[in-house]
C-alpha cells in the first residue's frame, strides 16, 4: 500500500489533533509501542490549529484542576525532551471582576485553589493594571492572578507530542480517513480506512467535531455539537510586553493574550451560533468560516472598554472557526458503555489545549490499566444518557453552552435551553402547585415550590437566593410532619435469573443473600476499594432483584453492573426506569398518612425499616420500600407509571390536617446533609473507600463470596486509614457552604468540603469533607482534638467537626 498501512495494531487512535497526539504520546510512555494514529488530513488540521493556546489550570473541580496542572507541567518540558519548539511560556493569567458578585466568584475560586495546591492571588484593580498596563481598571472591583498559568503554540505543541510519540514507537499516518469501526461480540475488532483495514484491540475516538459521527457509526453516543468561535488578531501594538499575562474579563465575555507583539482577542458570547447542522464536512482541512462582525460585536464592545488601545488598533485578521461543545461544558473521556474497548477523548469546549496533556494521560492509563487511575466522573462519558446524542437537543443546547464558559457560575444554576425532555407523570400536577424545576439527566425535577403569588423562578446569587425561605419551610415540614417528594427520576434496574444472587454477591460489598422482601443498602467497588456505585437492592424473589440508584449515574451504574456479570452467568439486566414513578413520603407522620390510603399494616413489627411490601393504594398496585434519604421515617412508593397520578391524588386527598407538604430536591439535599447521608459524585466516588467514607457498616467483609474490592479493604483495615469523611457545621449561622471550600485544622489545610448545604433544623450551614494528616494514619482522636475553620471566599469561619451525624446520630427517627 502507498502509505505502508499496517494490517494490525494494538491501539488505533482516530484523529491527529493535540488530544489524539497526547493519547499516543502517553501510551508510549506507558510502554505500549504498537500504536497507530490515523489522521484524515494533516496533524492539527481540525480545531487545534486555530486554538488561542491559553493554558489555564484552575478548573471547576479538584480532578480537572489536577489534569490541567499536569498539562502545564508537561508542556514546560516538551521542547527539551523532543527538540521541537512549542512556544510555551508561563506568563500567568489575570481574571478581572466588574461586579461584587464576580469578585465573590473569584474569591471562592481562589479559596478552592488552595485545597488543590494551586497559587491564586486576589489582587486590587491597580495591581492588575500593573500586570496589564494597557488595561482600563477604574471600573473594576478586583482581580485574581495565577502566576503559573501560561500559553503555548497549539500546532507546535501538537508536533512535539507527535514527535515524542514516534520516538516511543507509535506510527502516525496522515491523509488516511477512517470510514468504519469493525465490531465483534460487543467489542472493537478493527477499523476500516480508505487505504485498507487495520485489525486492533482498542480504538480511541479523538475525532474532535467529527467524534459524534464516528461514534454513531458504531452505535456509541458522543454528545457534542459544533459552534462558530471567533477571534481577531491585531497588527503589532506599541507598549505590549511579551511577558504580559493572558487576560480574562468574563463579565465582558472576553479573553485577551499577547501574540508576538500583537493582541489576540476572543470570547464566548452569551448566545452562540451552532454550526454544522447538516453534518461536518470530512474533506476540508484548516477550515475557516465567514467573518461575522455582527456576532462578534458584543465581544468587541467589551474589549474596547477593557483595552482602550484597541479603538485605534488595526485588525490584521478576523478568524472564525468551528469548535465542539458538550451539553454540560465538560469534555468527554473514557470507554463507551455501548462498545468495549472503544474509548473517547473529545468535546473539549474550547479548552482542548489546556486539557490535552492531562486528558491524554488519563485515557492512556485507563486503556493500559483497564480502569481509570483517578476519579474522572466529571468528564466520564457514562454521565450521559443515550437521548443526549439527539441532534436537535445538542443544537438547541449549544446556543447556551458556549456562553456558559464565561457566564457567572452561580450555585444551583439551571440550563435554559433544551428543556422539557423527560417528564414525570406528576409533572403537570406539581407545576400547578408552584414547582420550580431543575434538570438532571434530562429529567425535569421539582427543586423547590413557590407559594401562591410567587413566580417559581431562580434569582441567583452566592448568598441566600430568593427561594431560601420556601426551602426552609419544606425542610422543616419533613422534620416535623410529612413531605411528599417526586423521585421518579431514580434509575431502576431488574436483575433476574438463576445466578442473580451469585452475581450480586460478587459485585456488591454488602450481603444481598437475604430473604425476599428485604432491602439492602450497599456499594459496588472497584479493585482499589473505591466506590463505583451507591445504591439500594431489594430482593423480590429467589431469582430476581430490584436495583435503585440516582438519575445522574444511570448509564454508569448500568454499565458497571453489566460489565461485571460473568460471561457464563444466567441472568438478565433490564432498565426499568420508565416503568415506575416514585413518590417519597417522608416524615414522622408519614405512617399516619400512608395508613389512610392502604389497608396494609405499617407498624414497625409488620413493616420494619429496610423491608419492601406489595401494597394497594387506592386502585393501584404499589411496591413500598421502607427506606429514606432524608433521615426520617418514610417510604418510597414505586408505582407503575400509568397509576402514578391516581396514587398522588389519593395521598393529597387523604392528607387533610397532615398536608402533605410538597418538597423538592433542594430540601432533600439539605435533609440528607443534616443526617450525613453521602452523595455519590461528591462525598463518595471511585477514589474513596467505604471505610474512609464511614460506610463500613454496609460492608460484609466476612461473607463467603469474595467481592470486587474486598482485598483492598482488608489491606486498608490492616494498615489504617489516612483520611476520613467528617461532618462539619459552621458556628456562625450566616455563611453558606456549597463544595470545595478548604478545611483548616489548627492553621493548616487538611481537606476540602465535598458537599455542603444549609441545615435548617440545625440553624447553620452543614457539610462533609475528608480530613487527612499529611499521609499519616488518622484516628478519631486526631479529628476530635483539632480546632477547625472552613474558608469561604478567602474568609475563614470557625466550624465544629462531627464523627457522627449532627442530626439524629442514633437513627432513632428513621426506625421510629
Amino acid at each position: 500500500m502507498a502509505k505502508d498501512l499496517p494490517t494490525q495494531a494494538r491501539v488505533v487512535i482516530v484523529g491527529g489533533g493535540i488530544v489524539g497526539c497526547s493519547v499516543a504520546y502517553h501510551l508510549t510512555k506507558l510502554g505500549w509501542t504498537d500504536v497507530v494514529l490515523l489522521e484524515r488530513g494533516t496533524l492539527s488540521c481540525g480545531t487545534t490549529w486555530h486554538a488561542a493556546g491559553l493554558v489555564g489550570q484552575l478548573r471547576a473541580t479538584l480532578n480537572l484542576t489536577r489534569l490541567a496542572q499536569y498539562t502545564a507541567d508537561l508542556y514546560e518540558t516538551l521542547e527539551a525532551e523532543t527538540g521541537q519548539a512549542t512556544g510555551f511560556k508561563r506568563n500567568g493569567s489575570v481574571a478581572v471582576a466588574r461586579t461584587a458578585e464576580r469578585m465573590t466568584e473569584l474569591k471562592r475560586s481562589a479559596s478552592m485553589a488552595r485545597s488543590f495546591g494551586l497559587d491564586v492571588f486576589i489582587i486590587t484593580p491597580s495591581e492588575a493594571g500593573e500586570l496589564w498596563p494597557l488595561m482600563r481598571t477604574d471600573d473594576l472591583v478586583g482581580a485574581a492572578f495565577v502566576p503559573r498559568d501560561g500559553q503555548t503554540n497549539p500546532s507546535d505543541t501538537t508536533a512535539a507530542l507527535a514527535k515524542g510519540a514516534r520516538a516511543g514507537g507509535a506510527r502516525i499516518i496522515e491523509n488516511t480517513k477512517v470510514t468504519a469501526i469493525h465490531r465483534r461480540n460487543g467489542a472493537v475488532a478493527g477499523v476500516a480506512t480508505d487505504e485498507g483495514d487495520i485489525a486492533c484491540e482498542t480504538v480511541v475516538n479523538c475525532g474532535g467535531m467529527w467524534a459524534r459521527e464516528i461514534g454513531r457509526g458504531c452505535g456509541v453516543t458522543v454528545p457534542l455539537h459544533a459552534a462558530e468561535h471567533m477571534y481577531i488578531v491585531t497588527k503589532p501594538i506599541e507598549g505590549l510586553a511579551s511577558d504580559v499575562p493572558s487576560l480574562r474579563d468574563t463579565d465582558g465575555y472576553i479573553y485577551v493574550k499577547e501574540d508576538a507583539g500583537k493582541i489576540l482577542l476572543g470570547g464566548f458570547e452569551p448566545v452562540a451560533k451552532p454550526w454544522g447542522m447538516g453534518g461536518i464536512p470530512d474533506d476540508i482541512s484548516f477550515l475557516q468560516l465567514e467573518d461575522d462582525w455582527e456576532q462578534f460585536e458584543p465581544l468587541m464592545e467589551n474589549a474596547l472598554i477593557r483595552v482602550p488601545v484597541l479603538e485605534t488598533a488595526e485588525v490584521r485578521q478576523f478568524f472564525n472557526g468551528p469548535e465542539s461543545f458538550t451539553p454540560d461544558n465538560l469534555y468527554i473521556l473514557g470507554e463507551a458503555p455501548e462498545l468495549r474497548n472503544f474509548y473517547v477523548a473529545a468535546g473539549f469546549n474550547s479548552i482542548g489545549i489546556q486539557s490535552a496533556g492531562g486528558a491524554g494521560k488519563a485515557v492512556a492509563e485507563w486503556i493500559v490499566e483497564g480502569a481509570p487511575t483517578m476519579d474522572l466522573w466529571d468528564v466520564d462519558i457514562r454521565r450521559f444518557s443515550s437521548f443526549q446524542g439527539n441532534a436537535r437537543y445538542l443544537h438547541d443546547r449549544t446556543f447556551e453552552s458556549l456562553g456558559l464558559l464565561y457566564a457567572m457560575h452561580w450555585p444551583f444554576r439551571q440550563p435554559e435551553t433544551a428543556r422539557g425532555v423527560r417528564h414525570s407523570p406528576l409533572h403537570d400536577r406539581l407545576a400547578e402547585r408552584g414547582a420550580c424545576f431543575g434538570v438532571v439527566a434530562g429529567w425535569e425535577r421539582p427543586n423547590w415550590y413557590a407559594p401562591d403569588g410567587v413566580e417559581p423562578r431562580y434569582e441567583y446569587s452566592f448568598g441566600r437566593q430568593n427561594w431560601f425561605p420556601y426551602w426552609a419551610e419544606e425542610h422543616m415540614a419533613v422534620r416535623r410532619s410529612v413531605g411528599l417528594f417526586d423521585q421518579t427520576s431514580f434509575a431502576k434496574f431488574l436483575l433476574a435469573g438463576r445466578d442473580a444472587e451469585a452475581v450480586l454477591q460478587g459485585i456488591c460489598a454488602g450481603d444481598v443473600a437475604v430473604a425476599p422482601g428485604k432491602v439492602v443498602y450497599t456499594q459496588m467497588l472497584n479493585e482499589r476499594g473505591g466506590i463505583e456505585a451507591d445504591l439500594t437492592i431489594t430482593r423480590l424473589a429467589p431469582d430476581s432483584y430490584f436495583i435503585v440508584t440516582g438519575a445522574p449515574v444511570a448509564t454508569h451504574n448500568f454499565d458497571w453492573i453489566r460489565r461485571n456479570i460473568p460471561a457464563d452467568a444466567r441472568v438478565s439486566l433490564t432498565d426499568m426506569t420508565s416503568a415506575y414513578a416514585v413518590i417519597g413520603l417522608m416524615g414522622p407522620r408519614s405512617r399516619e398518612l400512608l395508613a389512610r390510603v392502604t389497608d396494609t399494616d405499617l407498624s414497625n413489627e409488620a413493616f420494619p425499616f429496610l423491608t419492601a411490601r406489595e401494597i394497594e393504594v387506592g386502585y393501584a398496585p404499589v411496591r413500598a420500600l421502607r427506606i429514606t434519604y432524608v433521615g426520617e421515617l418514610g417510604w418510597e412508593l414505586y408505582i407503575p407509571t400509568e397509576f402514578a397520578a391516581g396514587v398522588y391524588d389519593a395521598l393529597v386527598a387523604a392528607g387533610g390536617d397532615l398536608g402533605p407538604r410538597l418538597a423538592g430536591y433542594h430540601a432533600m439535599d439539605s435533609l440528607r446533609s443534616e443526617k450525613a447521608y453521602r452523595h455519590w459524585g461528591h462525598d463518595i466516588t471511585g477514589e474513596y473507600t467505604p471505610l474512609e467514607a464511614g460506610l463500613g457498616f454496609a460492608v460484609a467483609l466476612a461473607k463467603n463470596t469474595p467481592f470486587v474490592g474486598r482485598d483492598a479493604l482488608l489491606r486498608q483495615r490492616e494498615e489504617g486509614l489516612r483520611r476520613r469523611l467528617v461532618s462539619f457545621t459552621l458556628d456562625d449561622p450566616e455563611p453558606l457552604l456549597y463544595h470545595d471550600e478548604p478545611i483548616w485544622r489548627d492553621g493548616a489545610i487538611v481537606g476540602r468540603i465535598t458537599s455542603g448545604s444549609y441545615g435548617h433544623l440545625l440553624g447553620r450551614a452543614v457539610g462533609m469533607g475528608y480530613v487527612a494528616n499529611g499521609g499519616e494514619v488518622i484516628d478519631a482522636e486526631f479529628i476530635k482534638s483539632g480546632r477547625y475553620e472552613i474558608e469561604i471566599a478567602r474568609e475563614r469561619f470557625p466550624a465544629t467537626a462531627h464523627l457522627r451525624p449532627p442530626y439524629d446520630p442514633k437513627s432513632e427517627r428513621v426506625r421510629g
